[in-house]
């Protein structure tokens, strides 16, 4: 697996969400893709919806060729995204 890096905010996110890197492991490795940003900048981005434990994650991140660039990672509201995790409610 390509190697992992984390923004400053996603590693302040995760300690406040308590979200480990082998956690994020687990998404990026087992999880679906469940929206692209094309135009994000400096590169496009997507986010990522996976369960560690039956614990929903989002994480979002970058795919470079050599490495994803985590930019943050949180447990999805269920008060803002549908039961399956994967909409935003209307």
């Amino acid at each position: 697996m390509k190697h992992i890096e984390l923004t400053r905010h996603a590693i302040t996110r995760m300690a406040h969400r308590n979200i480990t890197r082998s956690m994020l492991r687990h998404v990026i490795e087992a999880g679906e893709i469940i929206k692209e940003y094309p135009d994000d900048k400096p590169y496009p981005s997507r986010l990522i919806l996976g369960y560690v434990d039956l614990r929903p994650v989002h994480v979002v991140l970058t795919e470079l060729d050599d490495m994803y660039i985590v930019i943050s990672a949180y447990e999805p509201d269920p008060g803002t995204w549908e039961t399956d995790m994967k909409r935003r409610k209307l």
